[in-house]
């Protein structure tokens, strides 16, 4: 195991002493990074889905020019895990001045702590090692932050135990920016933070100077500076200031997923689904889309505020909840397999109200009732696809000849399988869901279930709490009572 150096005179012997090495700038790392990966076909942002023909070219550009750049999105659009997976472009570790506290270059130190330190000590100055993941600093941006928090204070403490003025670039306590030195520093939700504060990046982006308690610190800092903010945030809670907006090199667009597909890979990976393992669990395809067909329909649907957006979140806590749902019915049914059914898409209502903000008609109407409208909409768009062509009219017929079906949400697998037997060939079209005629009676009867869903769905069948499934049989025209003829009027 090759040792790392321990003091500046070691380090003066590896390839870190190199000019190239020893005065590249943090964009420059992550450029030269970002070429060999692109160079060699790695994927850039791991888990990151729909966005490989949009966004991330868009990244790749803005590291590629060495910019600040900003990502403009609405809520649940990865920006956040974006920026976070930035930190993967730069080196494993650098060194570093020991005991620094931004992080000083050995080569070219800025802070006057350092600059002291090795002139006093020379070849002897201790030298520590700082991991990629220490080098990414990020905040959340509140109307509380003050410029002190960014850039720094003057620290009495340190004045009154050093004996120093307090002008003296040694009192000073660094704000997050200048500990990020030589990193990247992050700002989420960027038109929170008070337009005074964005006023104090403006130096640090362009010239690298700031200003702490009145007197001026030449600080030419290394960073990457990179924000997140809801475009249509500006107004509601403040804005970005346009001359910051200006020094700000790129700004890029997400969005949600383009495709129900994507849509699906993103839920498929986030949700915790798999739970203690002890009972096998079954979510069906087309479950899954009508999961995620419910977001897509809130998107587009008009009494839910479009400038808010539906956040990715929706589906994936939908998913969670359908699954605990199911769980729960199997533990107490003492059942071996955990079997997911339309019903508990019912049951996940919660997990989507909060996630939908409504316009005044959407208010007027109630978020719980829109979101069983979703549902659904939602069957009826994977029943669509999955069965469009089956000749479901046997089943149709079963109701209309007087047959009704009600299948509480709790009830056994079993109980439900004997049940949906009856309904003439309903069972027969189960395979179009992709289920074997062979499968468990809880898979069995999830697919048959959300076949007559389906069918009321497209209102071919109707269905309602007391009843179940069933159909209205037409009313026959009461007979109408022959009216009094008035009398006929005579002239003379």
């Amino acid at each position: 195991m090759i040792r790392k150096p321990e003091n500046l005179g070691q380090l003066r012997q590896t390839p870190w002493a190199e000019p190239r090495l020893a005065t590249r700038t943090v964009k420059e790392e992550m450029r030269e990074n970002l070429l060999r990966r692109l160079d060699q076909g790695e994927t850039l942002f791991p888990g990151i889905h729909g966005y490989e023909e949009t966004v991330i070219p868009q990244i790749s550009n803005a590291i590629l020019a060495r910019h600040n750049f900003i990502l403009l999105g609405l809520r649940g659009q990865a920006k956040s895990r974006i920026l976070r997976g930035l930190a993967e472009f730069l080196d494993a570790e650098i060194p570093v001045v020991a005991g620094c506290e931004i992080n000083d270059n050995p080569f070219r130190p800025i802070c006057r702590g350092c600059r002291d330190l090795i002139a006093q000590r020379g070849d002897q100055a201790p030298i520590a090692w700082l991991p990629r993941d220490r080098r990414y600093v990020e905040k959340l941006a509140t109307p509380d932050v003050t410029i002190a928090d960014i850039l720094g204070d003057v620290d009495p403490i340190k004045a009154a135990r050093g004996g120093r003025d307090l002008s003296d670039e040694l009192t000073v306590h660094y704000g997050l920016l200048p500990r990020a030195n030589r990193g990247i520093f992050a700002i989420n939700e960027l038109p929170d933070l008070a337009g005074k504060i964005q006023v104090g990046l403006f130096n640090i982006m362009q010239e690298g100077d700031i200003q702490i308690k009145g007197y001026p610190l030449r600080m030419p800092l290394d960073l990457l500076l990179v924000f997140t903010a809801n475009p249509e945030d500006y107004t509601a809670r403040g804005k970005i200031i346009t001359p910051l907006k200006d020094r700000v090199g790129s700004e890029i667009r997400t969005h949600y997923p383009a495709s129900v597909e994507e849509g699906l890979a993103i839920t498929a990976q986030e949700a915790w689904t798999s739970r203690d393992g002890q009972r096998r669990l079954e979510i069906p395809a087309y479950l899954r889309e009508v999961i995620e067909q419910i977001a897509f329909l809130a998107r587009e649907d008009k009494r839910v505020d479009r400038r808010s957006g539906v956040s990715q979140r929706l589906p994936i806590a939908c998913l969670e909840n359908v699954v605990s749902n199911a769980e729960q019915r199997a533990v107490r049914n003492h059942e071996a397999v955990v079997a997911a059914r339309i019903a508990d898409v019912y049951a996940a209502i919660p997990a989507m109200t909060g996630k939908m903000e409504l316009e005044y008609e959407g208010e007027l109407r109630g978020a719980e009732n829109i979101a069983r409208e979703l549902i659904r909409g939602a069957v009826g768009k994977v029943f669509t696809k999955y069965l469009a062509e089956a000749n479901l009219q046997p089943v149709v017929q079963w109701f209309e000849i007087g047959g009704e079906l009600k299948l509480p949400e709790s009830a056994p697998a079993a109980e439900s399988f004997a049940q949906l037997g009856h309904i003439q060939g309903l069972l027969d079209h189960v395979e179009r869901l992709g289920v074997n005629g062979k499968a468990d009676p809880a898979v069995t009867s999830a697919a048959a279930e959300f076949i007559l869903e389906g069918l009321w769905a497209h209102k071919r069948i109707n269905r309602n709490e007391e009843r179940g499934f069933h159909a209205e049989r037409p009313k026959t025209p009461e007979p109408r009572e022959p009216s009094a003829r008035p009398p006929r009027r005579q002239f003379n």
